[in-house]
């Protein structure tokens, strides 16, 4: 009982007095477990703070960090779209809420089992009549300087045992800048309140609170501009989501097995849903991304990277990166979220086929795939041949080479080492096109368009031109057909027919 009452007891204070340093709406941010049942965002000296129910006892504090932006409007309108598609960010959330707690019940258990077995092994050990002597030993020794040193060695024992078992170095801490941010001055307004009668607020706004001296005009337009974009956002990519049972897909048989394609989302969470539910609609049980899912690869992106994981939750998943997604960030954390990232080795793909993908090598995270650096598409295309027509050869012929730019695959094709050459980078669809090998193998290239609707770099918001989703099916370890689904930037959803890949077709 005292073991328990000690381990609840350490537990709870751990865990209430732990904190993270997360990425969190492209923001390094500081998270800390509370038991108010509110999720409280201190956003800075110059925003307002947000609070809202988060419909459980534990709730979290946010401090909201650094981030790279090039306006107040650009960082207003990121809010908005995260807060119109919040499962990806959420789930980070819970994730490190949940490893907090855990961690803490372990070292509340771990120490307190320290601290009774400690006492118990010093009580029972030296017998009741050895106890008898030592209480008068100890009476006499504790005003000897001896006595005191004795003691002394003993408790800073104890406390090296303790903490060796709680490692308060294993965890991730906040800057100490971070650390000392304050909320903004200023009572709870509920956001209504806050931005007046003439600006309708979301029912499902209705329970968010800010506060702050942050009233300025400036400061409720800009808030005011993310209410309409949050509004518009999770209002267009709904309704798109509701059209999608209504496609004409066409549906796998038994022996076939179906991927879901996307590629360059260019950090348009929306889309996420919407790509789900074209998966989930033509029974897909993979999905394959060709990269550019970010703007500029940085660690403030990673909130892309959360959405699409969060929404492609028990499906296979297999990556490359694009051109866009500059450095290591990307690949490096979709292989920390169980995405197997390709870097030129054969892998297992879709219903039992064979995959081989590599990184854009205009990106500068080239990967181990090629040991040169500064190659050009058409050399690293040359390369990426060689790996392909190398793993036919020893008998495991390559059935998608996955890329982000389908140029790269052009070689390939040419040698006919591989049956399907998939990727994106152009934002425009293309294909599928028959390609007949020197070795008179049949391939195919097909490039998908954007999913994210992207005309620039960044497409958060809105789609801003066609947006597209492909299905591609599998039979007998090979690729034997393309569907493609295209979202117009009026909302106009359309499957196209399924193009199967036989050369008599």
């Amino acid at each position: 009982m005292l073991w328990l009452v000690l381990a609840v007891a350490l537990s709870a204070w751990l865990f209430l007095s732990s904190e993270r340093q997360v990425v969190l709406a492209g923001h390094d941010s500081v998270l800390r477990p509370t038991l108010s049942g509110k999720a409280i965002i201190h956003t800075g000296p110059v925003l307002p703070d947000v609070r809202l129910d988060v419909g459980g006892p534990i709730g979290v504090d946010v401090t909201l960090g650094k981030t790279e932006l090039r306006s107040m409007d650009e960082l207003f309108e990121r809010y908005a779209v995260l807060g119109s598609a919040p499962d990806g960010q959420r789930a980070v959330v819970v994730e490190e809420v949940e490893s907090m707690l855990v961690a803490a019940v372990l070292r509340g258990a771990a120490v307190s089992s320290v601290i009774v077995a400690g006492g118990v092994l010093l009580w029972w050990l030296p017998g009741a009549q050895r106890r008898a002597d030592l209480r008068g030993r100890v009476k006499e020794a504790v005003r000897t300087r001896r006595g005191i040193t004795t003691a002394g060695v003993g408790v800073v024992t104890v406390a090296v045992l303790a903490v060796a078992v709680w490692q308060p170095w294993g965890e991730p801490g906040a800057p100490a800048a971070d650390k000392e941010a304050g909320p903004v001055a200023g009572d709870w307004t509920p956001l209504a309140d806050f931005l007046g009668a003439e600006i309708p607020v979301p029912e499902e706004l209705a329970d968010v609170e800010v506060r702050g001296d942050a009233y300025a005009n400036q400061t409720r337009r800009l808030v005011a501009s993310a209410v309409d974009t949050y509004n518009s956002s999770r209002t267009f990519y709904e309704k798109v989501v509701a059209k999608v049972p209504d496609l004409a897909l066409r549906e796998p048989g038994e022996d076939e097995t179906v991927s879901v394609l996307v590629s360059d989302r260019h950090d348009n969470v929306g889309m996420d849903s919407v790509v789900r539910a074209i998966a989930d609609e033509g029974g897909a049980t993979g999905i394959l991304d060709a990269g550019d899912d970010t703007s500029t690869g940085s660690e403030w992106e990673t909130f892309s990277l959360d959405s699409l994981t969060d929404a492609s939750d028990g499906l296979d998943k297999w990556a490359v990166t694009g051109n866009h997604d500059h450095g290591p960030t990307v690949g490096d954390y979709l292989a920390d979220q169980g995405w197997t990232v390709l870097d030129g080795e054969v892998v297992d793909g879709p219903g039992g086929s064979t995959l081989l993908g590599v990184p854009d090598p205009r990106t500068s995270g080239l990967g181990n795939w090629i040991d040169e650096k500064g190659v050009t598409l058409e050399e690293a295309g040359e390369k990426l041949a060689d790996i392909a027509c190398a793993s036919k050869e020893e008998g495991e012929p390559v059935a998608t080479l996955l890329v982000h730019d389908p140029s790269l695959g052009r070689e390939t094709l040419r040698r006919g080492c591989a049956t399907l050459v998939v990727g994106g980078h152009r934002h425009v669809h293309l294909g599928p096109g028959e390609v007949t090998g020197e070795n008179g193998n049949i391939g195919w290239t097909y490039t998908n368009g954007t999913t994210g609707g992207a005309a620039y770099a960044f497409a958060m918001g809105k789609i801003r031109r066609t947006a597209e989703v492909s299905l591609i099916t599998y039979a007998d370890g090979q690729p034997v057909g393309i569907q493609s689904v295209e979202l117009e930037t009026n909302g106009v959803l359309t499957a196209h027919e399924y193009v199967p890949l036989d050369p008599a077709r």
